[in-house]
Parts: C-alpha cells; sequence; structure tokens
C-alpha cells in the first residue's frame, strides 16, 4: 500500500462501509451527544485537552472543509477519558474564515466539551455522520499514540461530521479506541 494512501482514509456515508463489529457500530452510530453517552457510562469522565491553536489540516479534511487543498485551521485535540481510560481520540478543525460570532465557546473550552456547546445551541446545523477506518499511518493515529502511548499497529474506527453555525464550519472527528466497548452503564448517574 503507498504511503500517501495512508494518510487519507476512505469516508462512507454508512457505517456498514466500514465493517466494524457490533459493539463498535453501536459507538459509531450514537445519537446526540456522544459526551453525554459516555458520561452516562462512567463514574467520573474527563475532557483532557491535547492541543489547541492554528495548524494546517489533513488531506483527508480539506475536501470536507470545503477547502481545494490543505490550508490553515484552527484545531483542537482532545482525549475523552471514562474512569481515567482513554475512549476517544478528539480532533476538531475549524475555518480561519470563522469568525469568533461564528463559534463563540471554541477558543474558551479549556477542558469543557465541545459537544456540551455544540448540541445546545440552537443556531447550529449537524451535518451527516461519516465513517472510516484508519490505518496504522494515518496522521491522526500517529497523533493519538504519541499523546497516549501503547497504541496498537491494527486498523481503529472512526466518525466525522461537519457543523455549521452562521457563515462558520467545524468538523469534528473522532477516533475510537478499542475500550470503548468495553463500557457499561454508570447505574449510579440515573
Amino acid at each position: 500500500m503507498r504511503i500517501a494512501s495512508l494518510r487519507r482514509a476512505l469516508w462512507h456515508r454508512h457505517v456498514n462501509g466500514v465493517g466494524a463489529p457490533a459493539a463498535m457500530r453501536g459507538w459509531l452510530t450514537t445519537e446526540g451527544s456522544l459526551t453525554a453517552r459516555l458520561v452516562a457510562h462512567s463514574k467520573a469522565f474527563r475532557v483532557q485537552r491535547l492541543h489547541q491553536g492554528p495548524s494546517t489540516c489533513l488531506a483527508d479534511e480539506a475536501g470536507a472543509i470545503g477547502m481545494a487543498r490543505p490550508r490553515r485551521v484552527l484545531e483542537r485535540e482532545v482525549v475523552l477519558r471514562c474512569d481515567g481510560v482513554p475512549v476517544v481520540f478528539g480532533h476538531t478543525v475549524v475555518t480561519i474564515s470563522s469568525t469568533a460570532s461564528d463559534w463563540p465557546l471554541f477558543s474558551a473550552l479549556g477542558e469543557r466539551s465541545l459537544g456540551s456547546t455544540l448540541f445546545y445551541d440552537p443556531l447550529v446545523k449537524r451535518g451527516e455522520l461519516e465513517f472510516a477506518r484508519l490505518r496504522p499511518g494515518h496522521p491522526l493515529l500517529a497523533r493519538a499514540r504519541a499523546a497516549l502511548g501503547g497504541m496498537e499497529d491494527t486498523v481503529y474506527y472512526a466518525r466525522r461530521c461537519l457543523y455549521r453555525r452562521r457563515n462558520g464550519t467545524l468538523l469534528v472527528t473522532e477516533v475510537f479506541m478499542p475500550e470503548v466497548t468495553e463500557l457499561a452503564p454508570n447505574t449510579h448517574n440515573k
């Protein structure tokens, strides 16, 4: 397989396109806020912010956010942890042409969940979910590995969604760690 093809993911509009196991499919197709579901499946949920600032978008993100080729964006990367265990690597890009009025809370999120703002803002329009299998050469896996260490050289499943608010676009990609399938609903949260 050519190196260039490892750096791009083939995104599918239906989860069947990635052949994920049933337990993973359930997480990939979560309706509504993934954060809310993770909170309901843990005693202690945490957003660990890794990086936030200017960067160049990935090759397979450019077209999704309306760019002919990779250009400068604002980027945010986080790890979502349930009871201390990393279960999702989150990567968000916002076009530089988006203004503070398009995404007023983006720069001030800190270690708060982006989902906690997206799903409760009536101006936010959510696009369709897309799904992919990320192979070991994909840049997001390299970043997740650098942050988490100990990741196996295997295929990881991811989903992404484009959000619009006013004139701004924001693309959220979530890479699911295998440990997410071991989570069970927390009866103490009810």
